[in-house]
């Protein structure tokens, strides 16, 4: 069955590659965003007024979808400052540093830690536990706060998430538009993420390499980090108090794991305990090192926290705005000015395509990556994925083979390109607790993980 397609669905591509061209050339898109927004309003309701109030609705709507990540990101910056303006960092990362002595140890190590922590609670939590810990030992062994940001990025974002072995959320959703068991599924994404994994991953570890050694990769060091030790004395606590704070750090820490596994907590709920835990180190060690002055310097470290986080957050609102609207959130910002058969924007773009393609083994999984990668510009990598499945269904019944293989192709697709490793606000919690610019980040997984890709649906034309 096909599917309408409007002015509002061309508009809508046709701005899609003029903000990746923008991006491409290494161009702000804020401007781009805001205008295709407004194009948008204008052409669904045919009101100026209306347009124009719809660019700051959109503005309202993403900053509320990213308010979660916005704030944990923020509490885990302020407490990070604090850690460092008392020394206390220095004492939490020494062993680690006796471990991670080379670039290479530390990109692989933090992958590989990134990669099984979040299989078990997902990216967000792994991201906030893995960055105030291993950040400043991976920066002292030499690894720019990019190269950082990109280990944490594929493996948590990318294979772990893509994956979803334990929890098995991805599986699931594409399994059940598949008609297919999950189990099926499962074991069919096996060989595909293998693949997708080792190929993006060490194809990314060889470019920061080689840029290290041009010396063309330039990172500062996440300010959150270095800052505040210029702006504190080292004397704020003795050196007992901080290796006992140190401690207790990373014991609550662990807790937070622990208390993850045993009350299931996952996604949105394990961030929260670990963002709540984080503040409560802050207004502990705060009330020890500030003494009298602890109320002040609480309200300030928080300030700083928020200044972060809205600071890079900036950038990301306009364009998160504008591909929400490929969503469901065209209904909410704008209204249901779409056709009643339609599902999104995004979804409509993909069936389309879908349907426009003739049906052999390597067409269908060219077409399944593509979906995939379409559907997963909306940022989330998981809206699309159930479409993924169903077209995957189709496919396989028309070629009489496949169906598992595709389901977990579109799957892999859709969330290494939406959950994210490309798209710029998907991939903000990873750059921000590195202090990276997430455009710049984007750029950097671009081509591994477009290798990565390229290389896992020609393996899964065999495997069909």
């Amino acid at each position: 069955m096909g599917v309408e397609l409007t002015a509002l669905h061309w508009m809508y591509l046709l701005f899609i590659v003029l903000i990746i061209g923008f991006m491409v050339a290494r161009k702000d898109t804020s401007f781009v965003c805001i205008i295709g927004i407004f194009l948008l309003g204008m052409v669904a309701t045919h009101s100026l007024s209306t347009a124009v109030s719809v660019v700051f609705n959109s503005f309202i709507y993403a900053i509320t979808e990213l308010l979660p990540t916005i704030l944990v990101i923020s509490v885990i910056v302020a407490m990070s400052k604090i850690l460092t303006a008392t020394g206390i960092n220095d004492m939490m990362v020494s062993p680690f540093a006796k471990l991670i002595r080379t670039p290479g140890g530390a990109y692989w190590t933090i992958g590989l830690l990134m990669m099984v922590i979040s299989w078990f609670f997902w990216p967000s939590p792994a991201v906030a536990i893995m960055g105030a810990v291993l950040l400043p030992v991976a920066i002292r062994a030499g690894l720019p706060a990019l190269g950082v940001a990109v280990a944490m990025n594929l493996f948590g974002h990318g294979i772990a998430l893509s994956s979803d072995f334990v929890i098995q959320g991805a599986p699931k959703l594409t399994a059940d538009a598949a008609n297919l068991p999950v189990s099926q599924v499962v074991a069919a994404s096996v060989p595909l993420v293998l693949v997708m994994g080792i190929v993006t991953t060490v194809t990314a570890f060889i470019l920061l390499r080689r840029d290290m050694k041009n010396g063309k990769l330039r990172s500062p060091l996440n300010e959150n980090v270095t800052a505040a030790k210029a702006e504190q004395p080292p004397s704020l606590l003795s050196k007992k108090a901080k290796i006992a704070f140190a401690f207790m750090i990373l014991f609550l820490f662990a807790l937070n794991v622990v208390a993850m596994s045993y009350l299931h907590l996952q996604g949105g709920d394990a961030t929260a305990l670990v963002g709540g835990t984080s503040i409560f180190i802050l207004i502990l060690i705060a009330l020890f090192a500030h003494k009298q002055n602890s109320f002040e310097e609480i309200t300030n470290y928080f300030i700083e926290g928020f200044q972060f986080g809205f600071k890079i957050f900036g950038a990301v609102i306009p364009i998160a705005a504008f591909f929400y609207l490929g969503d469901t959130g065209f209904a909410k910002i704008i209204g249901e000015y779409l056709p009643n058969s339609s599902h999104g924007i995004v979804n409509d773009l993909g069936v389309a395509l879908a349907h426009l393609v003739p049906l052999n083994k390597g067409i269908s999984a060219v077409t399944l990556t593509i979906v995939g990668a379409i559907t997963g510009l909306d940022g989330s990598g998981f809206s699309g994925i159930s479409l993924a499945g169903s077209i995957a269904h189709l496919f396989s019944t028309a070629i009489g083979t496949g169906a598992a293989t595709l389901t977990a192709l579109g799957q892999i697709s859709a969330i290494w390109v939406g959950g994210g490793t490309l798209v710029p606000w998907a991939l903000i919690p990873a750059a921000a607790i590195c202090g990276v610019d997430p455009f710049e980040l984007a750029r950097r997984n671009l081509v591994p993980v477009t290798i990565g890709l390229v290389v896992t649906t020609i393996v899964a034309m065999f495997l069909i």
